[in-house]
């Protein structure tokens, strides 16, 4: 099976580029991720772009150029795994490997058509990587198919059958939130409409579906949340052989994340429990959650190029907002297609997870794309 890999998985003999022209040491082995894949007999075909540190929602650097989605060549496939949602949705590979630390598999998936599974925190180990990002990257799989995607998280974290979970056809409570993480944020009417939708089809399939919209700690969970993200910058562009060679909105947003006094990062890690067992209540009373993926279609190439560092950060931030809470908490959650807009860009819902349960996110997935299958329809270049 064909399989390619993003940039910031380490493949023996190469650098580990992480999007950047500043990496010019080798690996001296593979990743764990890359030798289990090896183990289980795929054949690593190429590595996939990412923008530089894996810091932006689109796919895009002075070093590499824009990477472009086959659904039309004047929109981003997203990011950070964009090349890797690029290369699936294109039909160059069978699936593709991302990480995500803020929504970097949900939002290549989402803006190309595809399922793209963020799976629990330390579900897939990292090595020899440790706590990248603070504990708030995850590894895990883009495919077509969710039974594809589910054969690969039993490679990469064997010990639990996620295959069976794709063709249960038991049903769920599903609770449905159009609240964005953080106030005043607004979602695009098809967005709206499209999770609205997946939650009709969801009661036609016999799902339990209420309307509910937690409070998810509007303020002080998106500040936190935004430095864990500015120091990880930081603390990755230290690691780089060359970091001269960033460009120059790289460059600004690791200094942001180095002006952060000690106090204000620790405060921001010490959160993350309490704000874990609140966003996870919502699992109490519901196996799932449904949500957007985005609040817009996807990203133009170069919309936000003459954007300054800090409005482009926020632009981002509204974007993704349902997004990157999972990556604080760890829980497992995927980008799952929901049709397309007037003009044919793809759209998608996110189905959320109660902690280390990816199988339930599996079953309902599953279901939706048996009922409303999705891999018929390609980019018009590529059928």
């Amino acid at each position: 099976m064909p399989v390619a890999v993003k940039e910031d998985l380490a493949i023996a003999g190469l650098p580990t580029t992480k999007g950047t022209a500043a990496v010019d040491t080798t690996a001296p082995a593979d990743s764990g991720i890359v030798r289990r894949l090896r183990d289980a007999g795929a054949v690593i075909v190429g590595r996939t772009r990412m923008p530089e540190l894996g810091l932006w929602p689109y796919t895009e650097s002075t070093w590499a150029g824009a990477t472009r989605n086959p659904w039309s060549p004047d929109h981003s496939p997203g990011g950070s795994s964009g090349g890797s949602a690029a290369a699936v949705a294109a039909g160059l590979v069978g699936a593709a490997i991302g990480t995500d630390g803020a929504g970097s598999i949900r939002i290549p998936a989402a803006c190309t058509g595809l399922f793209g599974l963020k799976p629990q925190r330390d579900r897939v180990p990292l090595d020899p990587d440790r706590d990248v990002w603070n504990g708030l990257v995850a590894a895990g799989p883009i495919t077509r198919h969710v039974a594809d995607a589910a054969l690969l998280l039993d490679v990469l974290a064997p010990g639990t059958d996620h295959t069976t979970a794709v063709t249960d056809t038991r049903s769920l409570r599903i609770a449905v939130s159009l609240r964005p993480w953080g106030p005043g944020i607004p979602v695009d009417p098809e967005v709206r409409d499209a999770v609205l939708d997946t939650a009709g089809l969801l009661v036609d399939l016999g799902h339990d579906v209420t309307r509910v919209d937690p409070e998810q700690h509007d303020l002080t969970g998106p500040v936190g949340f935004a430095v864990r993200y500015l120091t990880s910058a930081a603390t990755t562009e230290h690691e780089l052989d060359r970091p001269d060679r960033l460009d120059a909105r790289t460059r600004a947003v690791a200094a942001l994340g180095r002006s952060l006094p000690a106090p204000v990062v620790r405060a921001a890690l010490a959160q993350t429990a309490k704000l874990t067992e609140h966003a996870n209540r919502i699992f109490g009373d519901h196996d799932l959650l449904l949500t957007p993926a985005l609040t817009r279609p996807p990203l133009r190439i170069g919309e936000w190029d003459r954007r300054p560092t800090i409005a482009a950060l926020l632009a981002a931030d509204r974007m993704t907002t349902f997004l990157h809470l999972w990556n604080v908490t760890g829980n497992p959650a995927a980008a799952v297609p929901a049709g397309h807009t007037r003009t044919g860009l793809p759209l998608a819902v996110q189905l959320v997870g109660p902690t280390g349960d990816e199988r339930t996110v599996l079953t309902a997935a599953g279901q939706l794309e048996r009922a409303r299958p999705w891999t018929d329809r390609r980019p018009p270049a590529y059928t």
